[in-house]
């Protein structure tokens, strides 16, 4: 099963789908020619993006992450400082050092192409890598697909399940959220119990603390640069940063407004989105493009809940992983795929369940906010202005971390039940993407992006 240390990975903004993903596929590429003994006869890398990658990947960063991926960079550990240098230097000696080696020719006005009239089969945001020698030979080619969160599959990956990392058996394998509610019923576990026993399984407890430990840490320094960062962002569509000045009212009087929690929750959230934006570092929780809400309802926690304290973290990020699970493994959490219910509606879903674990909420509770905090953010599209992830993205995450709050408030003020499981909506969340018009997925051709004007 997915690992949440899959699912919360400390990267790069400005996307998760369209920056980590394709920065890993460029490594993965390079770095399997240098594993076959291929690296030293390659004299020229052709990379091809198609569909959403291609026609929002430059406002995503995507050319950016591929020319970082093939010099070797990883999204969680690229010295931030110096990659706007070594891409200078990139396009203006037209040569690339491959995997930290040798320096090989490079034209991106031929060597990265966008085929934005192109789509291929498995995925929307599909991108191809040859690699040539010195005579115009083709050494090696490979498809990838980034399909949501940084993940990605090769050609021959695609729609088949992954294999067993390591071969390591979990103890309570779970494929809905009815699995997970009668693993819990059935050995008296809560959701966080059973997500801890199953990330135990290839690491000890001890590690699993820490490392979510370190999640939560990324996240809080992300929020707190954001908070303090000011000016405008990158990409040409001069949005100012805001969450500066929403962080001075509330510290100067907004804080008796009987509503400045939420306005907190907002600012959190703007916070962390202004600084993916910006091309910052960021935890994917589950996408880049949703990052802030899972910070700002954990930020909220610690701040407003009385007798919070990381114990209670530790439940909210293990809670709001399994839930996230079920997503990826059972929908998408691609907005190319499915729209940005894929990933503020997830995020928000996430949050939601999450919330309820760090109060110590029953499972029934869980499943019942997670369902919630989906179920209003059904049908809602993916359409960002000039293929930026800033109108409508930031407001957005302080929107669904808001309604994430809320949705926990409603699951455990009820005690009657609920029609609609988290299944159920999770498959109607899916069904929906895919009767969801591609123009609304992540291509920046309809919607506001369409309809407001960029400059």
């Amino acid at each position: 099963m997915t690992s949440l240390f899959d699912l919360f990975k400390i990267g790069i903004g400005p996307s998760s789908s369209h920056t980590v993903g394709p920065m890993r596929a460029a490594r993965r590429f390079i770095t399997e020619l240098d594993e076959s003994g291929s690296l030293p006869q390659v004299n020229r890398v052709l990379a091809e993006l198609f569909g959403s990658l291609a026609l929002t990947g430059i406002g995503h960063g995507t050319d950016r992450a591929v020319l970082l991926g093939l010099m070797g960079e990883q999204a969680d550990t690229v010295d931030l400082t110096t990659v706007d240098d070594r891409l200078a230097a990139v396009r203006s000696e037209h040569s690339i050092p491959l995997n930290h080696s040798r320096q090989i020719p490079f034209d991106e006005a031929t060597d990265l192409v966008f085929h934005r009239d192109q789509m291929l089969a498995f995925h929307p945001n599909g991108m191809r890598f040859t690699a040539f020698n010195k005579a115009g030979e083709k050494l090696s080619s490979n498809t990838f697909y980034s399909i949501g969160g940084g993940f990605i599959v090769t050609e021959d990956e695609a729609g088949k399940d992954a294999a067993p990392s390591g071969g390591v058996a979990i103890p309570y394998p779970f494929h809905s959220g009815a699995q997970l509610l009668e693993i819990g019923e059935r050995e008296g576990l809560t959701i966080w119990q059973i997500m801890l026993a199953n990330e135990s399984a290839s690491r000890s407890e001890t590690d699993v603390r820490e490392g979510v430990m370190r999640l939560w840490q990324t996240m809080r320094d992300c929020t707190e640069r954001g908070m303090r960062s000011e000016g405008i962002l990158p990409g040409g569509l001069n949005v100012r940063r805001r969450a500066p000045r929403l962080v001075e009212r509330l510290r100067t009087g907004g804080s008796s407004d009987p509503l400045a929690a939420l306005d907190w929750v907002t600012v959190w959230a703007m916070a962390v989105n202004e600084e993916n934006a910006a091309g910052g570092r960021v935890v994917t929780a589950p996408t880049n493009g949703a990052a802030g809400v899972v910070p700002a309802v954990a930020h909220y926690y610690r701040t407003f809940v009385p007798g919070a304290d990381d114990e209670g973290l530790f439940r909210y990020f293990l809670t709001a992983a399994a839930i996230g699970i079920l997503y990826k493994e059972n929908a998408s959490i691609s907005g190319a795929e499915v729209g940005c219910q894929g990933e503020v509606g997830v995020a928000c879903s996430m949050a939601a369940g999450g919330l309820v674990a760090a109060q110590d909420g029953s499972n029934f509770d869980v499943e019942h906010a997670a369902e919630i905090g989906m179920e209003h953010n059904l049908g809602m599209t993916c359409d960002p202005i000039g293929g930026l992830v800033q109108i409508p993205c930031i407001e957005r995450n302080g929107m669904g971390a808001v309604k994430a709050v809320n949705a926990c408030r409603m699951a455990m003020h009820e005690s009657g039940g609920h029609k609609v499981s988290l299944d159920q909506v999770i498959a109607t969340m899916y069904q929906t993407g895919l009767d969801m018009q591609s123009r609304y997925k992540e291509t920046s051709l309809a919607g506001l992006a369409l309809n407001v004007i960029e400059c």
